[in-house]
């Protein structure tokens, strides 16, 4: 039986026939009266969209990327400043063992810190390649500096509070509930949505759902599935009857977005245009006037849709596209539309997880960081230029069926290379795409190679975003050590949509420079799914923090380290909470709260040889990243796991070792009791405490350890058989609690 599918039906069919209709539809139905049966493939063929299987949750800890410190890298110490980083040294003390972190300071000073306090120290990334300044030891500079950028981020941290507070009390429109199209039109996705993909869905919804203005961030790795979240929200914003526009950086990525919600909603009653250089005036004109009349509900097109002549019936949804990439006059405009109407914005720059950790609560924001279902990372090579690597490379992907591009960046004399990767692979059909040529040549030979037209792209950056098409998947990148990281990092992304292994060529011509082979290796190393996200990419992390915070910050970052930085932002936040309940948006100063005190927990010296033996664990990047842990434990129960995953792994723990997870007892028990320190004085172990002992702590002191002298602010307890377990006893009476607390 072979029946043609029709793509409309504009009357009942005749009874006893077979109508194929191609369209979207959520269920079937059966209609009595009618004497009609409308199924589709789920009555049909039994077929339920999959759920996705949730990925197990990753393990790892944060702190991959300190342990990959190599010596003579710098770091910042909280108290003393940046130094170079020197290794790990064992040394014996009063005849105990010990291990410290080494750093150098100017001058060629030495400090030693102990392993347990290694969460003072964190890795330096400033805000560009150049070299950071060592500070001296026993010197004020760094108490200057580090005062500088304290008051710089409560300043910030302030601003973004009454911009919050400003946007909790204006007025906008509640969108209502999911309609019957809105779950027929999200049914029809052809993939599996990832959990973090609807998750990002659910709350832009909520935001749209609530009567104040939205303005949420959604961060997400190239080729994650951002373009469907706007598509939902964009949907769910026609459907209440308001107009959304999409602004995008380029004519090329607005030519993309175009054909995207175009196939996405065709089956239903939506008009999308599109306004970018790419249509004649003429058109422009007409798209313009119909968008005044309300006769567009989606418009998508570049800056020209912030042009001044530009008006909108009713405007509900604003989604931004890489706001990073607009000029100051263009985001003006935008700040001033984000009072007005819902605003989501999108980009695929890496935001750091210290920053979105700082900042949540503040700034609404959705991060997609799993990979679509069946995705394989791209295969990346770094190598020398080398004409037999190009032909095996283009004539690979040419008999699988697939397409290239060759990325040369300079625009002079690209017909020379399209001529030299003619001779090199003569069977390939090469077209040439650049900013410099006029528009509509530039759409017609981009729209063709979509299509299917020509075997290699040869191009500049110009496809650097959002230029998505599955059949490419083999990219070469020409003099690959004059990009950026983060350049290199988007243009990678462009290839390995779909399921098919892609493959990244970076060449080089040497000799390289020190930071040109620095950035190809991150490059080639940062190779795994969602590595924007997990890989030392330093221009990329800091063009995050600049975009969220603003460009005037990276003096400060550049002063005192992104990890320092981002630490002094969270406790800006956390006490402007504290000290205002409520921003006044209104009011002509806002208290500023005390300095900030980023004490890193009271200071811990006992009579105990306390580390990770090298016969232990004998790998130092892992014994590093396992001291990082150990340092950051917030809670009795966090130490507890910690030790059930040594003995799991590693087997039986040492003696060293256990007196390492005492230490780290004694030290949440001291910070819950307010103790400064925990140290061995002669025969004694002494306890320090902040504020002078009440009267009731020192009977509880006496009730647990009746040998303990307790007076002012210090507690006493001789060192002799049993002082581990009356350590623990008089700290637990300090803290007034029977288990240790997490510390703040």
């Amino acid at each position: 039986l072979a029946v043609e599918p029709a793509s409309t039906v504009t009357a009942p069919p005749a009874e006893g026939s077979l109508t194929l209709v191609d369209g979207v539809l959520a269920e079937g139905c059966h209609l009595p009266e009618a004497h009609l049966s409308v199924l589709t493939d789920s009555e049909m063929f039994g077929w339920v969209r999959p759920r996705r299987r949730s990925p197990r949750p990753q393990t790892t800890a944060p702190e991959s990327l300190f342990a990959d410190l190599k010596e003579g890298d710098y770091v910042v110490h909280i108290e003393y400043g940046i130094g170079r980083y020197h290794g790990m040294v064992r040394k014996s003390v009063a005849g105990l063992e010990r291990e410290y972190i080494e750093l150098e300071y100017e001058g060629g000073d030495r400090l030693f810190v102990p392993i347990h306090d290694s969460d003072r120290i964190s890795r330096y990334i400033g805000a560009d390649d150049r070299e950071p300044y060592l500070h001296r030891l026993g010197s004020a500079d760094w108490t200057l500096v580090k005062g500088r950028a304290e008051r710089a981020v409560r300043d910030i941290a302030r601003e973004l509070l009454e911009l919050y507070a400003l946007r909790e009390t204006s007025a906008g429109h509640a969108f209502p509930p999911d309609t019957a199209w809105q779950h027929e039109m999200e049914g029809a996705f052809p993939y599996t949505e990832t959990d973090d993909q609807l998750r990002a869905v659910e709350q832009i919804k909520g935001d749209m759902e609530q009567p104040r203005p939205m303005d949420r961030l959604l961060v997400g790795d190239v080729g994650y599935g951002k373009t469907e979240v706007a598509v939902r929200a964009a949907f769910k914003a026609v459907m209440d009857g308001k107009q959304v526009a999409i602004l995008v950086p380029t004519t090329i990525l607005a030519q993309q977005h175009y054909y995207t919600f175009r196939r996405r909603l065709r089956a239903y009653p939506v008009t999308i245009e599109m306004l970018s250089r790419f249509r004649s005036p003429a058109e422009q004109d007409d798209v313009i006037e119909r968008l005044a009349a309300g006769q567009v509900d989606i418009v998508i097109g570049t800056h020209r849709l912030l042009s001044k002549d530009v008006a909108f019936r009713d405007l509900g949804l604003l989604v931004v596209d890489e706001e990073q990439r607009f000029g100051v006059a263009h985001k003006e405009r935008l700040k001033r539309m984000r009072s007005e109407v819902d605003v989501l914005t999108m980009t695929a720059t890496p935001i750091p997880r210290t920053l979105y950790m700082s900042l949540s609560g503040i700034r609404d924001m959705s991060v997609i960081d799993t990979p679509p279902e069946n995705r394989v990372a791209v295969r990346t090579q770094v190598t020398e230029y080398d004409a037999g690597l190009i032909r095996r490379a283009i004539l690979r992907e040419m008999d699988r069926g697939g397409q290239v591009y060759f990325v040369h960046n300079r625009v002079r004399d690209i017909e020379l290379v399209a001529h030299e990767l003619q001779e090199i692979v003569p069977e390939a059909s090469i077209l040439i795409g650049h900013g410099q040529m006029p528009e509509d040549e530039l759409a017609q030979v981009m729209l063709g190679f979509a299509q299917g037209e020509g075997n290699v792209l040869l191009c500049t950056t110009i496809i650097e975003n959002g230029l998505d098409i599955a059949n490419v998947n083999t990219i070469i990148i020409d003099r690959a050590d004059t990009f950026g990281l983060s350049q290199l990092y988007q243009l990678r992304g462009r290839v390995g949509r779909g399921i098919e292994r892609a493959y990244a060529y970076l060449l080089f011509k040497p000799p390289l420079t020190t930071i040109a082979h620095q950035r190809l290796e991150t490059i080639q190393e940062a190779s795994e799914l969602g590595a924007g996200y997990r890989v030392a990419m330093r221009d990329m992390e800091i063009r995050g923090a600049g975009e969220l915070l603003g460009a005037e910050q990276h003096g400060h970052i550049a002063a005192i380290g992104f990890d320092l930085y981002t630490r002094l932002l969270r406790r800006a936040i956390e006490e402007f909470h504290i000290s205002q309940p409520a921003v006044d948006a209104g009011a002509a100063e806002t208290p500023i709260p005390a300095p900030l005190a980023l004490d890193a927990g009271p200071t811990i010296d006992l009579p105990l040889s306390a580390y990770l033996p090298h016969t232990y664990i004998v790998d130092d990047a892992l014994r590093l990243r396992l001291y990082r842990r150990l340092a950051r434990v917030r809670s009795e129960s966090e130490v507890a796991e910690l030790d059930a995953e040594l003995k799991d792994r590693f087997g039986a723990i040492p003696e060293p070792t256990t007196n390492l997870m005492y230490i780290l007892r004694v030290r949440l028990l001291a910070a819950a009791a307010l103790a400064t320190t925990v140290r061995a004085e002669g025969d004694d172990i002494v306890v320090t405490l902040a504020e002078p002992l009440l009267r009731a702590t020192i009977n509880r002191i006496a009730a647990a350890c009746p040998t303990c002298r307790a007076r002012g602010t210090h507690v006493r307890l001789t060192a002799g058989d049993g002082w581990q377990a009356r350590l623990l006893r008089t700290l637990q009476a300090l803290a007034n609690s029977e288990a240790p607390q997490p510390t703040a």
